[in-house]
């Protein structure tokens, strides 16, 4: 599966409304621990068709990441059910990131 991006507009159906879980992304252009993960969590999206992967850039959708309280990049969080169950700030290696899946 693709990555699908995500803003205000399709974030209730992409994310709220989605019938699997969700590994939401939140990321930035100039932010190197972005970098560094971004391509992991591409990876994920290619292998795993169980999860719906979103990504979020911070500086185009601010009020969304407000809202989740994201306070450093990158942030990980995944949703089940429109909730979240699991949440992570900073660079992690892919064993941390599928081990966040595992709720």
């Amino acid at each position: 599966m693709t990555v699908i991006n995500i803003n205000k507009n399709n974030f209730q159906e992409e994310v709220l409304n989605s019938d699997k879980p969700v590994l939401l992304d939140f990321w930035a252009g100039w932010c190197g621990p972005c970098r560094m993960v971004s391509p992991v969590v591409d990876e994920i999206a290619e292998e795993r068709n169980d999860i719906k992967v979103c990504k979020i850039n911070v500086d185009e959708q601010q009020e969304l990441a407000a809202s989740f309280g994201v306070m450093s990049i990158p942030t990980l969080v995944v949703m089940k059910n429109g909730k979240i169950v699991n949440q992570s700030a900073g660079a992690r290696p892919k064993a941390q990131i599928l081990q966040m899946l595992q709720v």
